[in-house]
C-alpha cells in the first residue's frame, strides 16, 4: 500500500499537468474523463495521464491520498485541481487556460 502512495507521489511531482482518468486520451472510458479530456486538450498543452482502470492499486488509494472520491482528477503542479465538474467550469471561464499556461510557462524549456 505505502508503495502505491510513493508511485502516486512521484507521478504528481514529476508532471507538470497530470490527469488520472479512465481509459486514455485517445479512448476515454466514462464520459467524464472525456468532458475532462476535452477541456484540457483545448488548453493546447501537452499533460500526462494516468489510467487508473490499468493501475487498480492507484484508483484504490488515490481517493484516500488525495481526499477527493471520484475520477477523474487533475492535478497541476502538485496540487489537486479537482474532477470533471470544475475542470469543464474552469475551461469554459477561461481559468483552466490561464492555470495550464502559468505551469508550463514556469517549468517550460521551449
Amino acid at each position: 500500500m505505502s508503495n502505491t502512495i510513493e508511485t502516486i507521489k512521484e507521478q504528481i511531482s514529476s508532471n507538470d499537468i497530470l490527469l488520472y482518468m479512465k481509459g486514455n486520451p485517445r479512448a476515454p472510458q466514462c464520459g467524464f474523463s472525456s468532458q475532462a479530456v476535452q477541456a484540457l486538450m483545448s488548453c493546447g498543452e501537452r499533460f500526462a495521464f494516468v489510467n487508473i482502470l490499468d493501475n487498480p492499486d492507484i484508483r484504490a488509494e488515490l481517493p484516500k491520498f488525495a481526499n477527493w472520491p471520484t475520477f477523474p482528477q487533475l492535478w497541476v503542479k502538485g496540487e489537486l485541481v479537482g474532477g470533471c465538474d470544475i475542470i469543464v467550469e474552469m475551461a469554459a471561464n477561461g481559468e483552466l487556460q490561464t492555470l495550464i499556461n502559468e505551469a508550463v510557462g514556469s517549468s517550460s524549456e521551449e
